[in-house]
């Protein structure tokens, strides 16, 4: 499975994973909008998601409507020419434009990679510390929040799984979740790695075990992440067997 259906597939995917994870789904022009309260500070639970939006609709005026509560605004866009359409504008509006790669596996299956499935509680402590890394003056109430969420990606998907892997000092230094549907697609996301334990193999022991356990479950199945088009990463993932199928776009405001 390749190109458009790929895509598609993994759109159609991160869609229904996007609804079935809200508090809230309200309906709007071109898409839907996904609401959490529980997790305001999260941008992956409280945005705009939009196919093609018709002409002439106003994104950063439907954003300021149903985000309007929050302190910051996200547009995800999936159509790759709609969003190149309304980028400009959005621009203009003091948006931050980040393109996102949608990557398909087409290598080979790996053996499994050593890394196990964890629960929240034991992997809490490594995210929080993380999470402070990366925002240093983020409040207390944030970061909680950006801990917790995991728990709410449960219900995303029929199979979601929370991996990680040890370093020697028995501490886990990278982790990713793994949905996937009962038709056998699934996305690997969420892929990171402490940066005291960097440069030990660790995620790529957590990306074969994801792999792994998706292609066990589902020989056939369409295994995809998504990366950003702009970073390193991606030619990391490449290396790996993944090819890009297409483009999405996100839109942020702060």
């Amino acid at each position: 499975m390749v190109g458009e259906e790929s895509l598609r597939t993994a759109l159609d995917f991160r869609r229904g994973f996007a609804r079935r994870q809200a508090d809230e789904v309200t309906e709007l022009p071109g898409g839907f909008a996904v609401l959490s309260e529980r997790y305001r500070y999260s941008h992956e639970h409280n945005q705009l998601i939009l196919d093609a939006p018709p002409s002439g609709v106003d994104a950063a005026g439907l954003a300021e409507e149903v985000l309007g509560h929050l302190e910051h605004r996200r547009i995800a866009v999936f159509d790759d020419a709609s969003a190149q359409a309304l980028a400009p504008g959005l621009v203009a509006a003091g948006y931050r434009h980040e393109v996102e790669l949608v990557m398909v596996h087409q290598g080979p299956v790996p053996a499994p990679g050593g890394a196990e499935q964890v629960e929240l509680a034991e992997l809490a402590p490594m995210l929080e510390r993380q999470w402070r890394c990366w925002l240093p003056s983020a409040p207390d109430d944030s970061i909680a929040q950006l801990v917790s969420r995991r728990t709410a990606r449960e219900a995303g998907a029929e199979r979601v799984l929370t991996l990680a892997a040890q370093d020697e000092d028995g501490e886990f230094g990278s982790w990713a979740d793994l949905y996937q549907d009962a038709a056998g697609t699934a996305q690997v996301e969420d892929l990171a790695t402490a940066e005291h334990h960097q440069r030990r193999g660790l995620a790529d022991r957590v990306l074969t075990t994801a792999l792994h356990l998706a292609a066990e479950q589902a020989p056939d199945g369409l295994r995809f992440l998504v990366a950003d088009a702009e970073d390193w990463p991606q030619a990391w993932y490449a290396r790996r067997g993944f090819v890009p199928v297409g483009r999405t776009h996100g839109f942020v405001k702060m």
